[in-house]
């Protein structure tokens, strides 16, 4: 009949205008400057016993390791054992580390976010995830990190640690759904260590790198630390490297 090719049109269009008026799926990207809310100074706290009850809660917050999390054919969770002392009123973040050493099996990526979400300290001010994610488990860890967003609160800062790579050549991480992506400039390789600076390997050209930086406290470090969140990690535990900060620099450039 004539009128059908007419009919089908109409439906069609009708479709089209439904979809349109469909709401769209919520943004996994969070708005920027979040982290600016927590103190300019970050001190990692890794899994030796530490007493930082010295800590001034004004300038500096800590970055605490909660949990390692174990991945390849299964999952497994070693909480931390050691006790951490700071200070009344300071602000915390939620370390979470991810060791995989071998192939990830299909299938986990909603497990593991499941055990972050449990093991990480509940009244943190933010959230950060330690995985130095090969070339093969880049997909893996995209996946978690979706996940991840969707399902912690909407308010709570996601960061993420990231290899120096990450944030200069290799641009794999853009539009994750993450605050930041800290590029650890330390432990690196040890012709690269003591390197210049201004070589390609420190150069950050990727967005998300651009507002922090990782460094230690026995490495120089190669780039202005002006205006970026700076977290520092203690070559020999902070018993030892407390007194190696400064207040006019974060870190002594000195050599072990």
């Amino acid at each position: 009949m004539p009128s059908s090719p007419r009919k089908l049109l109409s439906w069609i269009l009708l479709g089209i205008l439904c979809l349109a008026m469909e709401p769209a799926a919520p943004s996994l990207i969070p708005p920027p400057g979040r982290m600016n809310a927590l103190p300019s100074r970050t001190l990692w706290v890794w899994a030796r016993p530490e007493d930082m009850r010295s800590v001034n809660p004004r300038t500096t917050a800590l970055a605490i390791l909660d949990a390692t999390i174990l991945v390849g054919r299964s999952v497994t969770v070693i909480p931390r054992r050691q006790p951490v002392f700071y200070p009344a009123g300071i602000r915390r973040i939620a370390v979470i580390r991810i060791e995989a050493p071998s192939a990830i099996a299909p299938g986990l990526a909603s497990r593991v976010a499941s055990v972050i979400l449990t093991s990480a300290e509940p009244r943190a001010a933010a959230l950060q995830v330690d995985l130095d994610a090969r070339v093969s488990q880049h997909a893996f860890y995209a996946r978690l990190l979706r996940d991840l967003r969707r399902r912690m609160p909407p308010s709570l800062p996601l960061s993420i640690t990231a290899l120096a790579s990450w944030c200069s050549y290799d641009d794999w991480i853009r539009g994750l759904p993450v605050d930041e992506a800290v590029p650890m400039l330390f432990r690196m390789e040890p012709d690269r260590r003591y390197a210049p600076q201004g070589m390609p390997q420190f150069r950050i050209r990727e967005p998300l790198c651009m507002g922090s930086i990782g460094i230690s406290t026995r490495e120089p470090h190669p780039l202005s630390l002006a205006g970026k969140r700076v977290y520092i990690f203690p070559d020999r535990g902070w018993h030892d490297d407390l007194p190696l900060l400064s207040s006019v620099d974060p870190v002594r450039k000195v050599r072990p």
